[in-house]
């Protein structure tokens, strides 16, 4: 007896519990320190977003435990991991309620507090609550019908409070877990097949460039723009901003403008915000958020930008290396790892790892996650009216005995591997959806209101998501789980909950064949809408010959890379007046003129035209050069006949042709001794001023200098 007691005996799961929870803690401040600066992030930031992600980690290992526990003391060498059902049942509790907690209270009221834009914390609480007061008067609105349903179906009581909180909860997570979730089984395993292709991944590289470039010259303006209008309002010394000043010197501290720094040249309608007469203190919030915002987004496309640089910079050299069989990327961004900087394989042996190797294993995982997508929207559609014929349960569940099954330590496994794909799928779509404010996960300056927003998504969709797939297993052996105990027993506590957990889910058709075929661009070409909800791929790759999006991308990345671009002069004009000397001349931007052409016929686009184009594409107006070389849509013949012109009017003169005419002399009289060199060099260079007398002069003929001789 002795034995057995001690033979089940969960001390080694606990062991392992514990060692994979305290991995998963590594693992979330690794993923803190790359977006966020710890040293000088606020506590109030780094304690809840932390939590706001070990959290949901600790659900998916929960998952599979839960599943294994539910097996028998006999079973137990087929059990795996496995917990007292007394401990699942705390684990599983303190997990979900701090997870709910965080993601509709603590997450709201911090983010906005973060981007209050106020000095004191009372304002900027205050502040907080006056905005998600409104969040919460939609929540509240909407629940009052499924408020009434309840307490007419089972009576006013706690339970059936509790149980409408629960089930409300989980089926606004589920509609946007499924949504976000059917758009990455299709994104994960496309991308990673397409980018097996480096002439694929450097043209997507370019088709993105025009579109990244301008969205950073419009960041940089706005924040010139907001900075200005902070020095501007620097100079109020009376009125108003007497009572201020202090706040007006951490702005002016904040931006740190000097003197002589050159503004962009791009021009703009309004060169300069005005200040208004009295300066109130919700102006300046006001003017604080705008400010903070204009600075996070300028760092964040300046870094996709530098991005964007390298990886088409690499995938260039992965190209160029298929002759020499040597691949040398150079040295290492200032930005990398310290593992990035280490140099190991040689040239020829890096160059197979990048044109051998690499690309097959990315089509066999492209392949295989793509099966793994096509067995979840399976077992999606069939769990409600077939469950047996579900994929995954067949992966899950490896032990049968009749009608009841047990989950091993290699059904553990696959769980886990099914519960990370699905988060992964549905967060991968997270960082791509179009969001409001501009939020973005940038490299060591994420804001904190960005953080705070991606964290609570995170939050948000583990719980849906982890119920959603124990769901496609067996009956038997799900409602057996703590997890169905917790929070199964709500969603299913009404016949309106229990159809939906079942039949929703097959709604996951529509965002799949809307990523597949590309039905976004096709929508959003149709109604001629001008917002991107979501980055569509196969909308991105269908800008080919005759749009002209990528050639306009190659262009812009080679002049970033060789160093011509105009913000690379006007930053080394900066940094050199920075520094107080004038040892060199300062470049500046050479001013527009008329003609813009430079080619023979007039009929090719100058660099001029093209910064021009640049210029007006920024301020979201197309300049009169832009618009005239602006590409339509002609057939396959009208394209090929453009590019012979423009092939042809760029051509030079071929040499034999000016020496036509040089085998003739001209008689003595007509002046063809000593001026045949002058007037074939006048004739050459095209000089056709009529204001004086060239040797074309018919006056000449009579011999001289052009005067008539009588």
């Amino acid at each position: 007896m002795l034995n057995i007691a001690s033979s089940q005996s969960p001390t080694g799961s606990i062991v392992f519990a514990a060692l994979a929870l305290a991995v998963l803690s590594i693992v979330v401040l690794l993923i803190l320190r790359r977006y966020l600066i710890l040293r000088t992030t606020p506590a109030y930031l780094i304690v809840p977003v932390f939590f706001g992600l070990w959290l949901p980690a600790s659900i998916v290992l929960l998952v599979p435990i839960d599943l294994a526990s539910n097996a028998s003391p006999d079973d137990e060498r087929i059990r795996g991991i496995w917990l007292p059902d007394r401990a699942l049942l705390v684990a599983w509790r303190i997990s979900y309620w701090l997870t709910f907690t965080l993601t509709w209270f603590i997450f709201p009221i911090f983010a906005e507090y973060s981007d209050a834009g106020y000095r004191e914390p009372k304002d900027r609480l205050i502040y907080s609550l006056h905005q998600n007061a409104q969040y919460y008067a939609i929540v509240l609105g909407s629940g009052i019908l499924g408020l009434v349903y309840f307490f007419v179906s089972y009576g006013f009581s706690f339970t059936a409070l509790k149980g409408l909180i629960m089930a409300f909860a989980y089926c606004w997570g589920l509609i946007l877990a499924i949504y976000l979730m059917g758009h990455g089984l299709v994104a994960i395993p496309r991308n990673l097949i397409r980018n097996a292709s480096a002439s694929w991944r450097l043209r997507r590289l370019q088709s993105r460039a025009p579109k990244l470039y301008e969205n950073m010259e419009d960041a940089i303006l706005n924040l010139e723009d907001l900075e200005f209008q902070v020095a501007e309002l620097s100079k109020r010394k009376t009125g108003s901003a007497r009572d201020h000043r202090d706040w007006i010197e951490e702005l002016s501290d904040v931006c740190s403008i000097p003197e002589t720094r050159p503004r962009s040249a791009i021009p703009r309608e309004n060169d300069g915000r005005i200040v208004p007469t009295v300066i109130t203190e919700k102006y300046l919030a006001d003017l604080t958020r705008q400010l903070d915002r204009a600075k996070h987004a300028k760092s964040r496309y300046v870094d996709e930008w530098d991005r964007l640089l390298q990886h088409a910079s690499r995938t260039q050299a992965v190209l160029d290396s298929s002759a020499s069989k040597k691949l040398e990327f150079g040295g290492a961004p200032p930005s990398s790892s310290p593992l990035e900087r280490l140099t190991i394989l040689t040239p020829y042996t890096r160059y197979l790892l990048h044109r051998q190797i690499i690309p097959y294993l990315r089509i066999l995982l492209g392949g295989f996650l793509a099966l793994a997508s096509v067995c979840i929207a399976w077992s999606e559609l069939v769990k409600g009216a077939f469950p047996s014929l579900s994929v995954i349960r067949f992966t899950v569940v490896h032990h049968w005995t009749g009608d009841y099954g047990r989950v091993g330590f290699a059904g553990q496994l696959s769980a886990a591997f099914w519960i990370l794909y699905m988060c992964t799928a549905a967060l991968h779509t997270v960082t791509g959806v179009k969001v409001w404010r501009g939020r973005a996960l940038v490299r060591r300056n994420t804001a904190h209101e960005s953080a705070f927003w991606y964290a609570g998504q995170v939050a948000r969709l583990s719980v849906p998501l982890s119920y959603n797939f124990i769901t496609l297993l067996s009956p038997q052996i799900f409602t057996k789980t703590m997890f169905y105990k917790l929070l199964g027993q709500y969603v299913d506590l009404t016949p309106l909950g229990d159809w939906f957990s079942k039949l929703f889910p097959i709604l996951i058709l529509l965002p799949i064949l809307a990523t597949l075929f590309g039905l976004y661009g096709k929508v959003q070409r149709l109604l001629g809408l001008g917002v991107d909800f979501v980055d569509d791929e196969e909308d991105e790759s269908s800008a080919g010959y005759g749009t002209g999006s990528w050639r306009e991308g190659r262009v812009l990345i080679e002049r970033e890379l060789n160093g011509t671009s105009i913000s690379r002069r006007l930053e080394d004009a900066a940094s050199r007046t920075a520094s107080g000397g004038r040892s060199q001349p300062i470049l500046t931007v050479p001013s527009a003129r008329a003609e813009g052409a430079r080619t023979p016929f007039a009929t090719s686009p100058s660099q001029h035209d093209y910064s021009t184009r640049n210029a007006a594409a920024a301020r979201g107006r197309p300049s009169a050069a832009a618009r005239q070389l602006e590409p339509e849509d002609d057939s396959f013949f009208g394209n090929l006949g453009h590019r012979f012109k423009n092939t042809i009017d760029t051509m030079d003169t071929p040499k034999w042709i000016q020496e036509i005419g040089d085998g003739f002399k001209k008689p003595k009289w007509m002046g063809g001794d000593d001026n045949e060199v002058m007037s074939s060099a006048a004739s050459g260079s095209g000089n056709r001023d009529a204001g004086g007398a060239g040797d074309s002069d018919i006056r000449r003929w009579f011999g001289g200098d052009g005067r008539i001789r009588l």
